[in-house]
């Protein structure tokens, strides 16, 4: 609560903590003052090893579980509950830095004609009105997909000034502003497609969600990643994640020449550090640029 997680990500720590709980029972350890740094070290190690019951853990994973264990003890030291931390010099293990993977504006351009026909076709089916809505909203905004589900009317703004309001990890709200392309995909949802699919709801009152299902209530997450999941096979797309759209959004602003703090607060970033991994991939671009373009550089 009062670091204001997900609660997706709360599950996660109580899942991990369980399992922390359940290897030191087994050593005969059932009291926060009888754990020693071996101990956790121990736990560390058979999270990366596996065990019967249990695959190895991926080193995200396992260090996801140490956050958990660190926390839980540094909590038990403030509290009064344990004397010492045993936990304070386990550092979690760092995993692998890998580049976000964007595609090109072609591309882009390619999945979001396959999502579903654009504002002008009349004839659209609801459905694919959503989809083509839903992923130009995504391209255009940088939202994360979990963010998109999120979204009420309420905090659409798609005036002389079109901004909406996202709600990001934390519950850290930022305000974004949105692109020609992005309104008329989602003016054309709202007022011919998201009717048609509210009405299919069965409670007293309709979501205030933006985005819909067929059965008139919020779109999931699994929904989201499907509706890019079937847009990516159809455009021949094959390596397409949930966070594609928004890491091709960040590799094209800063393609662009956004400087990389507003690219930091659109994206919702707590720290410039992470969307500096994205200068990485323009440098590339640069290169790229350079050598095809300046007359000492041509092979």
């Amino acid at each position: 609560m009062e670091r204001g997680l997900a609660a997706s990500t709360v599950e996660s720590y109580r899942r991990d903590l369980r399992r922390y709980a359940s290897v030191l029972a087994s050593q005969g350890k059932t009291r926060l003052g009888e754990i020693t740094p071996a101990d956790v070290a121990g736990f560390l190690a058979s999270l990366r090893e596996g065990d019967a019951d249990h695959a190895a853990l991926a080193v995200s994973s396992a260090a996801r579980a140490v956050i958990a264990v660190r926390g839980l003890h540094a909590f038990a030291v403030a509290q009064g509950l344990a004397a010492t931390d045993p936990a304070r010099e386990i550092q979690p293990p760092s995993p692998p830095r890998r580049l976000p993977k964007a595609i090109t504006v072609g591309d882009v351009e390619r999945l979001l004609d396959t999502a579903g026909p654009g504002p002008d076709d009349l004839s659209a089916d609801p459905r694919l009105l959503r989809d083509r809505a839903l992923l130009e909203f995504l391209y255009g905004t940088g939202a994360r997909i979990s963010e998109a589900t999120g979204l009420d009317l309420d905090e659409l703004q798609l005036g002389a000034d079109p901004v909406v309001r996202l709600i990001g990890k934390g519950g850290k709200h930022r305000v974004v502003p949105m692109g020609r392309y992005a309104v008329r995909a989602l003016e054309a949802y709202l007022v011919r497609a998201r009717p048609g699919l509210a009405v299919a709801s069965r409670r007293a009152s309709s979501s205030p969600a933006v985005f819909l299902n067929a059965r008139g209530g919020r779109l999931t997450r699994q929904g989201a990643w499907g509706v890019l999941h079937a847009a990516a096979v159809r455009a021949r797309l094959p390596e397409v994640s949930p966070h594609t759209l928004r890491h091709s959004f960040a590799t094209h602003m800063l393609d662009g020449g956004a400087d990389i703090r507003v690219v930091q607060e659109l994206l919702g970033h707590a720290s410039v550090t992470t969307t500096q991994v994205y200068t990485l991939i323009t440098v590339d671009r640069l290169r790229e640029v350079y050598a095809s373009s300046h007359p000492r550089a041509l092979a």
